[in-house]
């Protein structure tokens, strides 16, 4: 009986635990469970800042030569000596080479001989005329006589103003075969040697370049022209020169030429700026990066370029607002310089933008703002902005 009853008891007693559990289950399912909110979604952002801001155009160039002359020969001859060595820095008339004189100086003798020859022709012509003269006044000879020897005499005088105009050729000729330099400058590789045969106006004997000042060349689209004019109207059209890639500052030049017509195959006109390169660190054809400042907008709404983003629809924003919910923004985009965004219409001063962070958000989504104030020029909130840096501009 005893063991019987224990029996029941823990039968009792399991089925009393059993009950406790499944009622306190149940209550647990059937309780409401508490919607959990949406995790906050980390971001950086800036304030929309008002600054004045350049508007810079960049391009790629070229450097060209001031002066580039292919110096050729004016004779037929043959090289004598080379008196150049490549790459020697030139003044103007100073001698690059020598053609073999000996024919040229063997014509000279024979012009200068001719004058004498003809010389004494008009010595004799001129006694003539004394002679005839006094015999007529005896009665001796005509009139028609004395008019002969005076005829003779003029002819031998112009025969000798030939024959110096013919000397003065042939020492011109000369002076050809010392081939010199035209303008100061750099003389490039050697194209002849001594014994060469050369042609007239087609051998080539030496490039001289002109590399102090340079030009520096490149192309516009046909878009800037309304600038370009106004800024070279308002004064000296200042460009910014650099070789790409390398650490040495820019290079200042003076915009000296725009072209009278729009090259129709391309859309885009020609420019030149004029440099000094006094240190020679640029050479003819290099390839140069060209900055122009076009005009400075007043007052603009300006943000990191981080904080735009390319859409579907163009370029477009978030804007942070209420309750730290983000909305997106299109917006128009005037240019971009160190880093930063002017904008000309979707933004106020004053807003704030997302600048990291973007691919998490979607419309309506609540942001936690990491350096909470900072604007757009990277500064907390409430200090002052800096000066605006110097651009480097949107391209062309």
């Amino acid at each position: 009986m005893t063991r019987s009853r224990m029996l029941v008891a823990a039968v009792v007693a399991v089925a009393a635990v059993g009950g406790g559990y499944w009622y306190y289950t149940s209550r647990v399912a059937s309780a409401p469970v508490a919607a959990k909110a949406p995790p906050l979604v980390p971001v950086t952002a800036a304030v929309a800042a008002v600054s004045d801001v350049p508007v810079l155009l960049e391009v790629i160039g070229r450097a060209e030569a001031y002066e580039s002359v292919t110096v050729k020969s004016r004779l037929d001859g043959q090289v004598a000596s080379v008196v150049y060595t490549e790459g020697q820095h030139v003044r103007q008339g100073d001698v690059l080479l020598r053609l073999d004189p000996a024919d040229y100086e063997a014509r000279l003798r024979q012009a200068e001989a001719n004058v004498a020859g003809d010389e004494a022709q008009v010595a004799k012509a001129r006694a003539d005329v004394e002679r005839y003269v006094a015999l007529k006044g005896r009665g001796f000879v005509s009139d028609e006589k004395v008019n002969e020897v005076h005829t003779d005499e003029a002819a031998a005088q112009a025969t000798v103003k030939a024959d110096k105009a013919a000397v003065e050729f042939a020492r011109l000729q000369l002076s050809y075969t010392t081939v010199r330099a035209p303008f100061d400058g750099v003389v490039g590789a050697r194209l002849v040697f001594p014994g060469s045969a050369v042609k007239v106006n087609d051998t080539a004997l030496a490039v001289v370049n002109r590399v102090k000042p340079l030009f520096v060349s490149f192309d516009v689209s046909e878009k800037h022209l309304p600038r370009l004019r106004e800024a070279m109207a308002a004064g000296r059209m200042k460009a910014a020169i650099k070789v790409p890639g390398g650490g040495d500052p820019p290079v200042e030049g003076i915009v000296r030429f725009l072209d009278n017509a729009v090259d129709t195959t391309t859309g885009t006109i020609q420019m030149k700026a004029v440099l000094d390169n006094q240190d020679e660190k640029l050479l003819p054809g290099q390839f140069v990066n060209i900055s122009l400042r076009l005009a400075t907008l007043g007052g603009a709404i300006v943000v990191p370029t981080e904080a735009v983003q390319q859409g579907p629809d163009g370029n477009f924003l978030y804007v942070i607002g209420e309750e730290d919910k983000v909305a997106p923004r299109k917006v128009e985009v005037e240019t971009m310089f160190e880093g930063r965004a002017a904008i000309a219409k979707g933004l106020a001063a004053g807003e704030k933008v997302v600048t990291d962070g973007q691919l998490r958000l979607t419309p309506g989504a609540r942001v936690k703002v990491k350096g909470e104030g900072a604007d757009a020029s990277g500064k907390a909130a409430g200090q002052p902005a800096p000066a605006a840096a110097e651009p480097t501009a949107s391209r062309n």
